[in-house]
């Protein structure tokens, strides 16, 4: 389950929303709490927020889905995300990606230049460094304090596509994917494609996942038009007719049998965890959804 950070109602009562969905994901029968990030945008800076997770929660695994490299120093990361590894007992999974956005790579004060799978992969080798205790740069003590995982933290790629699923293949432990029409067929050729350039290069299988919007309905069409409303807000950079044309068959917008269904077939074309994105802050999705599990 991911946290509603980019609805725009979140601060509405502070960080209490933000509390209440984490301890009502780590009650229920979740396996991991997922958030994203962007910088010009009104969602909460995502180490901050990794940290704040960490206290509020004691099982399950912390997601960044994703983090964009190229926005941070990758030294100053590899600290910040060594410390949340260690805050949160070794619940820490990274999502890393080069975002779509250049506002934010602006934003940030970082070269628009850096945003390609390369640079991406120059940062991660610099993490990793930083993980295993090399002395990355001049000082007396290397820079740490250790992961609390071995190694760092599993390392998920961001992507909708194959070109960087076959570069992430030599440094990631996995997927981090997206779907936005909610095609199982579709999502199993990138996982069939992610299993094979996992094996070219050399790894054991990936970790697969995929993930996408959802709104449960109450019979009203609410759930469509609450997915809707969620897309002109975060997909802010895009036309709005463009993101009114996508907003019909964009995620999930159903019954709770439908979404049972649902990911019973991602379940079936290999995902080892399907994250769901809310449209919403109401924490009762979480409890819908929770019932739903079992």
């Amino acid at each position: 389950m991911t946290l509603p950070v980019m609805e725009p109602d979140l601060w509405d009562d502070g960080a209490a929303t933000l509390e209440r969905w984490s301890r009502a994901v780590d009650a229920g029968p979740f396996s991991s709490l997922c958030f994203g990030e962007r910088m010009a945008f009104d969602n909460p800076e995502t180490i901050t927020l990794l940290g704040a997770v960490a206290a509020w929660t004691t099982r399950v695994r912390l997601v960044t889905t994703v983090v964009v490299p190229q926005l941070h120093d990758p030294v100053l990361l590899a600290k910040s995300l060594a410390t949340g590894d260690q805050l949160s007992g070794g619940r820490l999974t990274v999502g890393l990606g080069v975002g779509g956005r250049e506002e934010d790579y602006r934003a940030a004060g970082a070269d628009v230049a850096t945003q390609t799978m390369g640079e991406m992969a120059r940062r991660v080798g610099v993490m990793r460094r930083v993980w295993r205790g090399e002395r990355v740069t001049e000082a007396v003590r290397p820079v740490g304090p250790p992961p609390a995982q071995a190694g760092g933290p599993e390392l998920l790629v961001g992507t909708m596509g194959p070109r960087t699923i076959r570069s992430a293949a030599a440094w990631a432990d996995g997927l981090a994917g997206v779907t936005l029409d909610l095609d199982p067929v579709a999502v199993s050729g990138l996982f069939d494609l992610a299993r094979t350039a996992w094996a070219d290069a050399g790894r054991g299988a990936p970790r697969l996942t995929t993930s996408f919007w959802f709104a449960l309905d109450d019979g009203d069409g609410s759930a469509r038009r609450q997915v809707h409303a969620h897309l002109r807000h975060y997909m802010n950079w895009l036309p709005v007719d463009l993101v009114d044309a996508m907003a019909p068959t964009t995620g999930f917008a159903g019954t709770e049998t439908e979404l049972r269904e649902l990911l019973t077939r991602f379940e079936d074309v290999g995902a080892d965890e399907v994250q769901l994105i809310p449209t919403g802050s109401d924490v009762a999705q979480v409890e819908r959804v929770a019932a739903l599990l079992g």
